[in-house]
């Protein structure tokens, strides 16, 4: 196994290829090669078929021609009409002998004889009366043609068994083909389970890394085991653990220490911009009463803005330290809807939760916060008199929460954003204060925390946000 670590990715994957090409191919041609066979035959028996058909029908044509020649010549004793006679029998004989060679049984063709050398015994018999001699004939004609009916009768027997035949040389050769294309796909799985087992857990690996480095979980350290280009892969991705491991920390101390270099000096204005305003330095002019409430508002908005980012910077860490009990997801929507009671009735909106319990492990604070920011921006979205729908189900693996609104949804340009931290989409609800734009990112970070994953459905009207926690963890 150390020496095939030392062999790169690119020539496992040519490997693979190549030898379960050879098979897929091989098993390819032979089947071209067997079913162009099998056309050929198939051709052969149609023009058989076909020929026998035609020899029948003019056996059966020329055998009238010779009774209309034979008993004209009896009666007329007319030379010329026994010489078109034996001209008829002769392509009647030729005809026959081409159905032999085609797969008439000798005795259709012996009885035949039988009966049209009668008719020769008779034409030439110079001492009976040729009026008894013509009903003779005529008798021996009406047997040629119960003989002619049996040739048509066997002819299509012989083409129905022949069909059959060719119908089960089909069959045998779909069954030998259908044998060698499983076999050579059982030796394609085999040689591929042999040789891609080991490529897929290093690859298998890679893909956990990658997601935990997307989930931004970065205490698990990153090791890959494999071909020797897909170890040096997982080598960067570690290097990338450690530099985002660095740049996370940066951030949050960064965030920590500008939030609260900002908030001393600016509660300092805040508490000036209050003294103006309450005229505790004296009477104010009608100019600077808009001027310090111009203050106000702003001192308000950049407090507002500074807890934001302290907020979502405590969200982004204690994401990572999951108290978990076993909880009634139900029971905790339900708390959380009670809670925002206000908040929806005062737009008169119907809140429906459907669905049955459902039991999950979890951390109930942070994912009561996680639906109670997605509650909340169901509610400042949704119109006056609305109706807002929160439903669970369960599939074979996860919980699954949908809640849908009756709002202007999301934008097309927003759909890939709307989890961004500080990302406030185009379409903001009327009347009401511009969000901060981290709400949806907190529930992204507690969500993705219980390993689960929260989404951005297709809708006809409002937005549909899907989240899904697995039942075990």
């Amino acid at each position: 196994m150390h020496l095939l670590s030392k062999l790169s990715f690119q020539y496992w994957l040519l490997t693979a290829f190549l030898l379960i090409g050879l098979l897929l191919g091989g098993a390819a041609l032979w089947s071209v090669l067997t079913v162009d066979r099998l056309m050929v035959q198939s051709q052969q028996r149609a023009q058989q078929s076909i020929d026998m058909s035609a020899a029948a029908q003019a056996l059966a044509a020329r055998s009238l021609d010779m009774e209309r020649s034979a008993r004209q010549s009896l009666v007329l004793a007319d030379p010329a009409l026994l010489r078109q006679f034996n001209r008829f029998a002769a392509e009647a004989d030729a005809l026959l002998l081409r159905l032999q060679a085609l797969g008439l049984p000798e005795v259709w063709a012996v009885t035949w004889q039988r009966h049209r050398q009668a008719v020769d015994a008779q034409l030439a018999d110079a001492y009976t009366p040729a009026f008894e001699r013509e009903q003779r004939v005529a008798e021996e004609f009406n047997q040629l043609r119960q003989i002619n009916a049996g040739i048509g009768q066997q002819v299509q027997q012989v083409v129905a068994e022949r069909a059959r035949a060719l119908e089960q040389e089909f069959e045998a050769r779909r069954e030998q083909l259908t044998q060698l294309i499983l076999t050579a796909l059982v030796l394609s799985l085999v040689m591929a389970l042999t040789a891609g087992v080991w490529l897929a857990r290093a690859f298998r690996q890679l893909e956990q890394s990658i997601v935990a480095l997307g989930e931004n979980r970065l205490d698990a350290p990153i090791q890959i085991s494999g071909p020797e280009d897909v170890r040096r892969l997982g080598q960067q991705l570690s290097w990338l653990r450690d530099r985002l491991t660095e740049l996370d920390a940066d951030k949050a101390r960064f965030l920590r220490h500008i939030s609260h270099e900002l908030k001393t000096p600016l509660a300092a204005v805040h508490e000036g911009v209050a003294v103006l305003k309450d005229r505790v330095a004296g009477p104010l002019t009608p100019d600077q009463v808009d001027v310090v409430t111009i203050l106000a508002h702003n001192t308000h908005a950049l407090q507002q803005q500074i807890e934001t980012l302290l907020r979502f910077n405590a969200a982004a860490f204690e994401a990572r330290q999951l108290k978990r009990t076993r909880c009634d997801l139900q029971a905790l929507i339900l708390e959380v809807v009670q809670e925002q009671r206000l908040q929806w009735q005062a737009q008169a909106l119907q809140v429906q939760v459907e669905g049955d319990n459902a039991w999950i492990h979890l951390d109930r604070e942070k994912m009561a916060s996680a639906f109670g920011n997605l509650l909340s921006n169901a509610i400042r979205f949704s119109p006056h008199g609305g109706r807002l729908s929160i439903r669970l189900s369960c599939d074979a693996h996860d919980v699954v929460v949908d809640i849908e609104d009756c709002g202007p949804g999301v934008a097309a340009a927003d759909r890939d954003r709307i989890f961004e931290p500080f990302y406030r989409g185009a379409i903001q609800p009327e009347h009401d204060i511009r969000g901060t734009g981290i709400g949806l990112s907190i529930v992204q970070e507690y969500v993705s925390a219980h390993g689960g994953s929260v989404r951005l459905m297709p809708s006809q009207t409002g937005a549909h946000l899907q989240v899904r926690l697995p039942k075990t963890r």
